[in-house]
């Protein structure tokens, strides 16, 4: 019979864990990143493509134009908010943050607004 050796134990190590509030925080602070840096190089290229062309000249391409400078500053404001999450300390008030997620996603929405107003116009400059 063969002699059997008792195998020496291995250290359990201990799995790594992953707070998933914390994970999706993260997440959602990367998706409204991302839409406002992609909503902004919409913005750049409209207000591009009325200098581009002329009509800011027009009575329509200046609200235009106006309306898209109001984006940019609903833009600005966002990544000021989305900066400001970022900072909070992990143990903050859910309430705060979520505030602050609200006035996000509100200046996103209304950005989304004033910039769907510029395809009709800048199709008609064409």
């Amino acid at each position: 019979m063969p002699q059997t050796f008792p195998r020496p134990r291995k250290a359990r190590v201990a799995p790594p864990v992953v707070d998933l509030a914390r994970a999706r925080d993260a997440r959602r602070l990367r998706e409204l990143a991302a839409r406002c840096r992609a909503v902004d190089e919409v913005n750049r290229k409209s207000i591009a493509q009325l200098f581009r062309t002329g009509l800011v000249f027009t009575r329509a391409g200046a609200r235009l134009g106006r309306d898209l400078l109001l984006a940019h500053q609903h833009l600005l404001r966002a990544s000021v908010l989305l900066s400001r999450i970022a900072e909070l300390p992990p143990g903050a008030p859910h309430g705060e943050a979520a505030a602050l997620y609200d006035e996000t996603q509100a200046l996103l929405a209304r950005t989304a607004e004033l910039t769907s107003r510029s395809g009709p116009v800048l199709a008609r400059g064409n």
